[in-house]
Order: structure tokens, then sequence, then C-alpha cells
């Protein structure tokens, strides 16, 4: 290492954008796990018995598991500075529970797996999210969580269609979730390689002040940050996940059962470009360009929930367009938001805020949806329409940064 590089990365032995570009192969390796998995877990559980408001439950309680752990892990990261142990460990668990559900003998067994998949998810996201933000701070935060989050969902995309190809070869889901055992070696094993590559990438951030919290606001969080948190959580609350659509498709009768895990695929492919495209937007304009998420969610389930199979197709590339924005653009703006020092706090208590939404989001759009189709619409469309409301006062911001000052 020459001493300009010593003097820009200290320690690293990667430059920033090599290292963002690692990790994305690392998340997309993982993503074929836990994606491929979660593809078909609304019609594996269907399979042991459980309604459509069990499903919906479960998967609400995981990602809410996967959300509202972050408080506690994003402020560990920040007290230990040890991002890179809680990574790993996360990475660890969830890479072991998923192959685990090919040995599920029961709807609880496997209820239990799919929470501890995504517990593994909130134990390593924040500290995660801090290492790429400490990249970002040159390369531009909205660009940097972009790519990590298309690389993310290339294995989003590989995922569900293996586990598709297995579904088509043995007709069963276990042979599919057993195989997912080897991409997850795979992902811990470049993990392992890039710490040893990148052993302090705080290094990265070492040109970056830290910007005074205005104290006067609550649990020292701006104004802004609160304002920004609840208009997340009402989209996220009118935003079902995908395991209550697949039920649907897989109830009606709308799609096979293989085609289920290949429009997943399809929708991660919508994801992946449309986190390009939001994240360059992001680092241009700032909060203003997430105005468009209410309106994509209100959309979703009048396709999603259709009887035709071309609504549904739209429905479902409608819902991994706005899933491509939740998970980058969203990301780099709590980057911004957030002094340095307080980031996985922060980042933690962000996710929370919408995880807890999410859970009863999903939980009650299962409920609906076993009274009747009609009524999760409805209830999907109205938290949207708030959603809308809150997203106002943040279009008088003139950058995601402005909120870590006073107002």
């Amino acid at each position: 290492m020459n001493p300009e590089q010593e003097r820009r990365w200290g320690v690293n032995r990667l430059p920033p954008i090599r290292f963002v570009l690692a990790f994305g192969v690392v998340s997309g390796l993982g993503d074929i796990v836990y994606e491929g998995a979660r593809s078909v877990v609304g019609p594996f559980m269907a399979g042991f018995g459980a309604s459509a408001a069990l499903v919906g439950l479960v998967t609400g309680l995981g990602e809410a598991m996967a959300l509202v752990f972050r408080l506690f892990s994003g402020r560990l990261s920040d007290r230990t500075g040890r991002q890179w142990a809680i990574s790993i460990s996360g990475y660890a668990v969830t890479m072991v529970a998923v192959p685990l559900l090919a040995v599920a003998g029961n709807v609880w067994a496997a209820s239990a797996l799919v929470i501890a998949e995504r517990f593994g998810k909130g134990l390593r996201t924040p500290a995660r999210d801090t290492m790429l933000a400490q990249a970002g701070t040159d390369l531009g935060r909205g660009w940097t969580f972009a790519v990590h989050e298309a690389l993310d969902q290339v294995g989003a995309f590989i995922g569900p269609l293996a586990v598709a190809a297995f579904l088509e070869v043995s007709r069963g889901y276990r042979d599919g979730f057993a195989a997912l055992a080897i991409p997850g070696a795979a992902a811990l094993a470049v993990l392992a390689w890039l710490r040893a590559r990148v052993p302090s990438p705080r290094d990265y951030a070492a040109r970056e002040n830290s910007k005074p919290v205005n104290t006067l606001e609550l649990h020292g969080f701006s104004r802004r940050f609160w304002q920004y948190s609840a208009f997340s959580a009402a989209t996220m609350a009118g935003f079902a996940t995908f395991a209550v659509l697949a039920y649907h498709l897989d109830k009606a009768k709308v799609v096979s059962v293989p085609m289920i895990p290949i429009m997943y695929a399809a929708a991660m492919a919508m994801a992946a470009i449309a986190s390009l495209v939001s994240g360059r937007m992001y680092d241009r304009i700032g909060l203003r360009g997430l105005g468009v998420l209410p309106l994509l969610g209100a959309a979703v389930p009048f396709f999603a929930f259709a009887q035709s199979a071309a609504f549904v197709w739209v429905g479902t590339l409608l819902w991994g367009l706005a899933m491509g924005i939740h998970e980058s653009t969203m990301r780099a703006a709590v980057g911004d938001m957030v002094a340095p020092e307080r980031r996985g706090a922060g980042y933690g208590t962000f996710t929370a805020v919408y995880g807890l939404a999410w859970l009863a989001g999903a939980a009650l759009t299962g409920v609906f949806y076993d009274m009747a189709i009609h009524w999760a619409i409805a209830f999907n469309v109205g938290m949207q329409a708030i959603a809308l409301l809150l997203f106002l006062p943040l279009l008088s911001s003139r950058h995601p940064g402005s909120a870590v000052a006073s107002e």
C-alpha cells in the first residue's frame, strides 16, 4: 500500500468501492439463501394447515424481529465498535436457520426457524449498514447503498429461481431448503476474506466531521428524523409481506406453485433496478423522490390480489419496485440524518419503528384477507393515504443531512 492509499484508507487494503462491491457479494449470496426460502414460506406453511392470518402473523413477527431487535444491536454496535463480530454472528445465524427448514416437522418448528432467520438479520444489519455508511463518505451514501442493494437483489433473484427448479424436479420444498446451505457457506467464506482485507471500515470516514445532535429533540434525534420514521412506518403498515401475496396466489390458484418463486425473483430483479435509480436520485434531490412510495404501495393490492395472472404479475413487479426503494434509499437517508457516532442506534431505532408497523400491517392484512379481499385492499390503501399526508412535512427539507442540525 502506498502512502497516499494509507492516508485515505488507513489499514484497509481495499478502496471503498471495492469494499461495497464485496459486501454486495456477501449480501447477494445471503439473499440466495433467505430470499429463496421466503419465496415459498407462505405455501410451505399452508401445507401444515396454516391460515392466511397465521402466515401474516409469523412473517410479520419475523420482519419485526429483524427490525425491532436492531434497537439493541444498533446500540451494541455503537458502544462496542465491534461491527465485524456482530455482522458475522448475524450472518451465521441466518445461514444455519434456513437449511434447517428442510427438517421442520410441523408449523411451529417452521415458524420458529422463519423467525430465527430474521433474528440473524436484525443482529447484523445495523453494524453492516454503519460500515457501509462509513465507506460511502466519499462515494455518496445514496449510490453506496444503491450499489449494495442492487447486488443484494441479484441474489434475491437467483434464490427463488433455484428453489423453483427444485420444486419442478422434486415436487417438494425440503430439497430446496437443504440445497441453500451451499450459498450460505460461500457467503460466510467471502465475509471472512473481506474482514481480513478491511479490518477497520471506520478509517474510510476518517475525514468526516461529527455533526452536533440537537439535544432538544426526542432521544437525541432530530424532529426531521422522527417525521421521516413516522412516514416510513405508515408506508410499511400498508405494505403486505410477499408471503401473504404468495398465499393468495396459491389459495386462489392464480398461478402454479412453481411459478410463485419465479414471480418473486422477478420482483427482486425490479427491486435491483429501482434501488440504483432511487439511490442516484437521492444523492441529487434528497427525500423528495420518496413521494412515489405511497402511490406504489396503494397500487400494489389492486393488482396483487386479483384473480388474473396478468394483473398479479403487474402487482408483483410494483411490489418489487417499492421494495427496492425501501431497502436502499431509506437506509441512505438515515446515514445522513444521524451523527456518525450514533449511526448504529439511528439505524436500529429507525428500523424498529417501521418494523413494528410492518408486523401490525402484515398481520392485519392477513386477517382482513380471511374476511374478504376487498377489506385487505382497503386497509392497505388507507395506510398509504396516511403515509402521503405524513410525507408532506418532509418536503421542506433541503437535504436529509440538514436533519441533524438544530431546527
